[in-house]
C-alpha cells in the first residue's frame, strides 16, 4: 500500500520554438502533458511509487505518449485506449509585458470517451495510499465526472489520503453541469484541499479577500463545510510581468498558519504545469516532512519548474533540498 495515483487526461502540446508567435514560424515542439500527469511524472522524479490512470488515443501518438510517461517510471498498467485521438493544445509562450496564449483541441478527444465502467478501480488502487484529483476532469465532461467520482468513492473507503486541488476553470464546463455542486460533492471524499482564495470561494459561495487572515477564515469555514478536510495548501503568484514572477505558499492545518518566503524567478523558461509541480512537491513533502517543510518544499519545487521548458518538473529532490538550503545562485555544480 505504497502507490500514488492521479487521473486525468494526457495532452500533446505543440508550440513554436522560443518565443515566437505561430504566424512566424513553421517549426513546432511538441510535449507531452496534463495537470494530473504532470504531478505523476513530478513525484516519481522525487522517487514514489506512482500510477497515472487516464484513456489515450490508440494509434502512434497515444503509444509515443505512453512511451513517454513510462521513461520516468509511471506505472502505466491502468490506462485505457480510444480510437478518438489525443488531446491536443496549442501554446504561444509570452515574454516580459506580452502574456503567454493557449488554444485547446481536447472536446472530442480520447479522454472524452472515458466513462466508469472503462476502469477497474478495485484492482487501479488496490496498492494506492494516496490519490490526487483536479478539477480539469470533472469539467471536461459527464464520463470523467462519473469516473473520477466512482474511484475517490472507493479510495475513501480504502482509507487513502486524497488531495484535491478543484482549479476551476469557467470555459471548461460545456456539458450542462453546475461545476459548484459537482466540485462540493467530490470535496466530500477529500482530505487535502490544495488550492486558494479563487477556488474556496467558488466552492463556498463567499467572496474573501487574498489575505492572510480573510485565508484562514475561508479555511476554516471550508473545514466547517467538508469535515474531511484537514489541511488547505495555497500558491502566491506575483507577477512583475510575463518573464518575473515571484512565488510564495501559505498553509492552515487546523491548528496554525505559516507562510513561505519568496522565492523570486527572474528569467522564467516556461510557466506551464507549475502549480502542478507544487502540488506534487506537497504531496512527496506530507509524506517525509512535517506540514511547514512539506509547504516549503512545494513552493521550491514550484519555483524550480520555472527553469525547464515543457509541462513536466525535471527537479530532483536533491535539487529542490539545495533551493531550499539557500543555494538560489545558478552556479555550476561540478
Amino acid at each position: 500500500m505504497n502507490q500514488i495515483i492521479t487521473f486525468g487526461e494526457v495532452l500533446m502540446r505543440l508550440s513554436p520554438r522560443g518565443n515566437k508567435k505561430f504566424i512566424q514560424s513553421n517549426l513546432l515542439e511538441f510535449y507531452f502533458g496534463g495537470t494530473e500527469l504532470n504531478v505523476a511524472i513530478s513525484i516519481s522524479n522525487f522517487g514514489e511509487d506512482v500510477k497515472h490512470v487516464s484513456c489515450v488515443s490508440d494509434d502512434f501518438i497515444g503509444d509515443t505518449a505512453v512511451s513517454y510517461i513510462n521513461k520516468f517510471g509511471v506505472d502505466t498498467s491502468s490506462l485505457v485506449f480510444s480510437k478518438r485521438p489525443l488531446g491536443v493544445y496549442f501554446l504561444e509562450v509570452g515574454a516580459v509585458m506580452r502574456p503567454s496564449s493557449i488554444s485547446y483541441n481536447r472536446s472530442h478527444s480520447s479522454f472524452s470517451e472515458i466513462k466508469p465502467s472503462m476502469i477497474d478501480w478495485e484492482k487501479t488502487l488496490e496498492n494506492g495510499k494516496w490519490f490526487h484529483w483536479t478539477g480539469i476532469t470533472p469539467a471536461l465532461g459527464k464520463g470523467g465526472y462519473e469516473t473520477l467520482k466512482e474511484g475517490l468513492i472507493l479510495a475513501q473507503k480504502k482509507g487513502m489520503t486524497v488531495s484535491a486541488d478543484p482549479t476551476y476553470r469557467s470555459g471548461l464546463w460545456k456539458y450542462g453541469e453546475n461545476p459548484k455542486e459537482i466540485l462540493t460533492e467530490l470535496l466530500n471524499y477529500s482530505t487535502i484541499f490544495i488550492g486558494g482564495i479563487n477556488e474556496m470561494n467558488e466552492v463556498l459561495g463567499t467572496d474573501f479577500s487574498y489575505s492572510n487572515e480573510d485565508f484562514v477564515e475561508a479555511s476554516k469555514m471550508l473545514m466547517k463545510e467538508f469535515p474531511s478536510i484537514e489541511k488547505v495548501f495555497d500558491k502566491i503568484r506575483t507577477v512583475l510581468n510575463a518573464s518575473w514572477h515571484k512565488i510564495r505558499a501559505r498553509m492552515w492545518n487546523g491548528k496554525e498558519f505559516k507562510e513561505t518566503e519568496d522565492l523570486e524567478i527572474t528569467h522564467i523558461v516556461d510557466r506551464i504545469g507549475t502549480g502542478d509541480a507544487f502540488a506534487a512537491g506537497l504531496i512527496y513533502g506530507l509524506q517525509k516532512y512535517d506540514d511547514f517543510k512539506s509547504l516549503q518544499f512545494g513552493n521550491a519545487a514550484c519555483a524550480l519548474k520555472h527553469t525547464y521548458e515543457g509541462d513536466v518538473n525535471y527537479a530532483t529532490v536533491d535539487e529542490v533540498t539545495r533551493l531550499l538550503e539557500g543555494n538560489t545562485s545558478g552556479r555550476f555544480k561540478r
